[in-house]
Order: C-alpha cells, then sequence, then structure tokens
C-alpha cells in the first residue's frame, strides 16, 4: 500500500520513537544520532524500524557516510520537532541554567556577521555557559524562513529586507505570522577596492564606478543582488564579472586585483586585510543595512532561546560598535 494512503494508528504508537526519529533527522547518521540519545546504534534502528512500520514509510536510506531522509521524512520532521519542543518548554519552564546547560545551538549567519559576533559570543559562552556548544552553518539565502520553519537552525542573523517587509505586510493584514526578528546593529555598506587600483584616487562618479569590474557577494549565487537593483532603479547597470558567496575570500581577491566589490564597512576591519584595502563611499543611495536575528515563535517562550538571543544583542552591542 502505497505511504500516501497509509493511516497509523497513533493511539498505539510509541511517542519514544519520534525522539529517535528528530535526532536522526538531525544529525543524519545512525551512530551520531545513537550517541547524542545514549543508546546503541541497533537500538536506534530498531527504533527506526518500528517507525516505519507505523508510519508505513521507509524514513530514511542509506547514502554517503549517513543517511538521507525519504520525501515523507522531510515532509514531517518540521511538525514533529516542533511538538516535541514544545512539549519539552511546558514541562520545564524556565529550566536553562547557563552555568550547568549542555545545549547545542545552530546559528545561521554570513562570514560577515560572524566574523563580527561569534568571537564575542564564544566569549560569552565560556565565562557564563561552559556546556553550551554553538554551531555556525552558512546562510545561503536573504529570506531564511524556510530554515528556521524546517529547525535547521535556532536563529539566523543578516540582513532580511523583504522577509520582513513581507512579514510586516502580513501582520498589517491579520495574518498570523510565525516569525519574530530584533535588530542587533545597523551598518553601511562601501566599494572597497585595493589601494593602487586606478579608482583609489580622485572622485568615485558614477561613470567611473559603472565602468569598473566588479566582484559580487551573493549567498544564493544569483548573479545580482540589491546594489544590482538600486542601479537598476537609477537606469544604470554594473559589469559583475565575479560571484563568490564569502565576504572574506571577496576581500583576499579585491587586494589583489582591479575588482571591486561591496562590503560592510565594519567588516573590512575583522579581514586582517584594512591595510591592503581602500574603503569609499558609494556614488549612489543605496538601502540602509540593518541586521536583524531572526527566529521561528515556537522558541518564543524556551529559556534557552531566550538566553541565546540576549548574548547575541549584548555581543553585537560590544562589537558591532566598539
Amino acid at each position: 500500500m502505497p505511504s500516501s494512503f497509509f493511516q497509523p494508528n497513533f493511539r498505539t504508537l510509541d511517542l519514544n520513537l519520534l525522539r529517535v526519529f528528530d535526532e536522526v533527522m538531525a544529525e543524519r547518521s545512525l551512530t551520531r544520532a545513537a550517541r547524542n540519545l545514549s543508546l546503541t546504534q541497533p537500538a536506534v534502528s530498531n527504533a527506526l524500524r518500528r517507525l516505519r512500520e507505523a508510519l508505513g514509510d521507509e524514513l530514511v536510506r542509506r547514502g554517503g557516510t549517513g543517511v538521507e531522509p525519504t520525501v515523507r521524512a522531510l515532509a514531517l520532521w518540521p511538525s514533529v520537532r516542533d511538538a516535541l519542543r514544545s512539549l519539552q518548554a511546558s514541562l520545564a519552564p524556565g529550566n536553562f541554567e547557563p552555568a550547568s546547560a549542555t545545549t547545542t545551538f545552530v546559528l545561521a549567519m554570513a562570514d560577515a556577521t560572524a566574523a563580527t559576533l561569534v568571537p564575542g559570543l564564544v566569549q560569552m559562552a565560556e565565562s557564563d555557559a561552559p556546556g553550551v556548544s554553538l554551531r555556525v552553518v552558512p546562510l545561503t539565502t536573504r529570506d531564511p524562513r524556510a530554515l528556521l520553519e524546517a529547525a535547521a537552525a535556532d536563529v539566523a542573523v543578516g540582513y532580511f529586507p523583504a522577509a520582513l517587509a513581507d512579514m510586516t505586510a502580513r501582520e498589517q493584514a491579520g495574518e498570523a505570522v510565525s516569525f519574530s526578528h530584533q535588530r542587533l546593529y545597523g551598518g553601511e555598506y562601501v566599494c572597497v577596492m585595493r589601494r593602487k587600483h586606478p579608482l583609489a584616487s580622485g572622485r568615485l562618479t558614477m561613470d567611473r564606478y559603472c565602468n569598473a569590474r566588479h566582484l559580487l557577494v551573493s549567498f544564493s549565487g544569483r548573479p545580482w543582488g540589491f546594489i544590482d537593483e538600486a542601479l537598476a532603479a537609477l537606469d544604470r547597470q554594473r559589469r559583475v564579472v565575479l560571484t563568490v558567496n564569502q565576504f572574506f575570500t571577496a576581500g583576499r581577491v579585491v587586494a589583489h586585483s582591479n575588482l571591486l566589490s561591496v562590503m560592510p564597512r565594519h567588516f573590512v576591519r575583522e579581514t586582517g586585510m584594512a591595510q591592503d584595502l581602500v574603503l569609499r563611499k558609494l556614488p549612489f543611495d543605496a538601502p540602509a543595512v540593518h541586521v536583524e536575528a531572526l527566529w521561528h515563535r515556537r522558541t518564543q517562550h524556551s529559556s534557552a532561546h531566550q538566553w541565546l538571543r540576549q548574548a547575541l544583542a549584548q555581543v553585537a552591542s560590544r562589537s558591532a560598535n566598539p
């Protein structure tokens, strides 16, 4: 019988199997899931077998160095994780004690943001919560809501203008919004070039800027970004000859080429390459940059996540504006 027509008996389902499923989905490895759950690998395999029989789906298959989820498993996991976290928060509200906690937090952010915030966040964790672990994953989009919905990250930190505008519009229309956000700091994007670049002296005009060769930092890999949108509104365009997905890589390339790039001003000091680079004001008005923390509201009242968000805010107030 196809799994889409399979009707599991929820009354007889062992809910402990869902904890195993959640851990396997998070780790994509039976061995790591067993370690995290303090179980043997055969016990995890047996739990998955029972859940497969209950749900009528294979759930995961062997692949590479771990396991790969089926389509049904990917669709089911967010609901399972939400339910488990809600239950945990209800049964043990306010139980997060930083000094003794062993929680692992997953943060999605670009390298420029990580360079600014993570050193201070690590210092705070070492001082106040030595058992806490942090896992930083790449931010590959300007709209991380799907990432947060799938519980692939606890919080995303970055510049999300379109996502925030959509959330505001939905709230104003009376729709339910599943995400919350907090502004951490403001910034400014500037034109960056090597010190001996031909445009490093003299006024950087719109014509000189647009006629140059450009490097674009694009998390998604698309060959255009918000700078190109701002230029298009002025009926102008630039020639992007290289696209990379990290600001640090961009800094290294720009320092040794005649390419121009656009970076957050505060990030340049974090690269260790400030002495090799020249920062110039863009010859047109670019959108103001506001770095936000964005999270799913299912974690709103979790004391652990409240600690994480407060830690991010404290570090941002010190690190982004020294």
